[in-house]
């Protein structure tokens, strides 16, 4: 279809990276402005609002996704969340080191990259690590860790996606989104909070189809991606200190759209606040859980938005054990901080 946009001046891969600039843009915007965080919802004070926030996300982003498949504007058959053979041991490891990380640093990576744009120091650090790390386990020194524990998998056969389940997709589609919304409309957030989830949810199949029908070209194919955040800040690392060897792609430009809207958000209503470390210990757990957010994002193949937000819509198996063992990585965490000595371990605010 691209060829029939008339942008002679664009290749399909330039195109998408504008798209991604614009799908960033809005979803640092209106993150910012939701407080939209995966930790929030699970042990946040504001668990059960947060949670609203992000169900409702999810469930238009699963009914929006399926519906494009259903239409044929998108197909997943051949993605990377559709493996045969499911790299168990990987996606469950990596979940739970990533859940571990994300409540030593605060905040999952969507958030901290929010909170960056907004004068938060230490989410500026934690984000460097992160992609230092996940660019290591990508294809630096921790890649053989990566490969050995990919290399214990179990085989799926057809049964890859809950759309092979009795009911077809149709069906576990509608009963996420239903049960999604049931928990949101509960919550008790405001009618604005969940118009601003909803619209979160939406950048998701506008991303699947953006980059898998509309910038579809057979002459300068583009990967079919959506929201997400690890892949894309290891990308945007090597695109920083080598741009002129490379050019830019969708996810650096959905991490500079992101940081964008963000500050757009934070400027317009004043929120903007420079904030830093109070405590080398505080430093020292950042750090620790940066590293372990980027080891486990690339090794469950996505963080809370790329394995969760943007990758349970497609019904795959894969991305449901991601995200369930990120959320069981978090709960575990947070239940042995909470029973150490406060003296023991530094614990940050917000």
């Amino acid at each position: 279809m691209f060829e029939d946009l008339g942008l002679e001046s664009l290749t399909a891969p330039q195109a998408a990276v504008i798209l991604a600039l614009a799908l960033g843009a809005a979803f640092g915007f209106l993150a910012e402005r939701t407080k939209f965080c995966f930790r929030r919802s699970l042990i946040g004070a504001d668990r059960r609002q947060a949670l609203g926030v992000w169900l409702t996300a999810l469930a238009i982003a699963v009914l929006g996704t399926q519906a494009a498949t259903l239409v044929g504007l998108v197909d997943f058959s051949a993605h990377r969340f559709m493996a045969a053979d499911l790299p168990i041991l990987a996606i469950a490891l990596g979940g739970l080191i990533f859940g571990a990380g994300m409540v030593l640093t605060r905040g999952c990576i969507s958030r901290l990259t929010v909170l960056s744009a907004t004068g938060n120091l230490r989410a500026v650090f934690v984000l460097t690590l992160f992609a230092i790390a996940a660019h290591a386990t990508l294809k630096g020194v921790l890649a053989p860790l990566r490969t050995s524990l990919g290399s214990v998998t179990l085989p799926l056969g057809d049964a890859v996606s809950l759309a092979s389940l009795p009911g077809g997709a149709p069906l576990w589609a509608g009963g996420i989104a239903l049960a999604a919304l049931t928990v949101a409309l509960r919550s008790g957030n405001r009618a604005s909070a969940l118009v601003m989830a909803a619209a979160i949810g939406a950048l998701v199949p506008l991303g699947w189809v953006g980059t898998g029908f509309v910038l579809y070209d057979d002459f300068d194919p583009v990967a079919m991606e959506s929201l997400s955040f690890t892949a894309p800040f290891a990308d945007t690392l090597f695109w920083t200190i080598a741009s002129s060897s490379i050019p830019a792609n969708f996810g650096v430009g959905l991490i500079g759209g992101t940081l964008i809207g963000a500050l757009v958000a934070a400027l317009i209503f004043r929120s903007f606040s420079w904030q830093s470390f109070s405590t080398p210990a505080q430093t020292g757990r950042y750090a620790a859980g940066a590293v372990s957010m980027g080891i486990g994002g690339v090794l469950a193949g996505g963080c809370t938005v790329g394995a969760g937000l943007a990758g349970v819509p497609t019904l795959s198996i894969a991305a449901l054990l991601a995200i369930l063992s990120i959320a069981a990585g978090a709960l575990i965490t947070n239940a042995a901080l909470n029973k150490a000595p406060r003296g023991a371990i530094a614990h940050p605010a917000e």
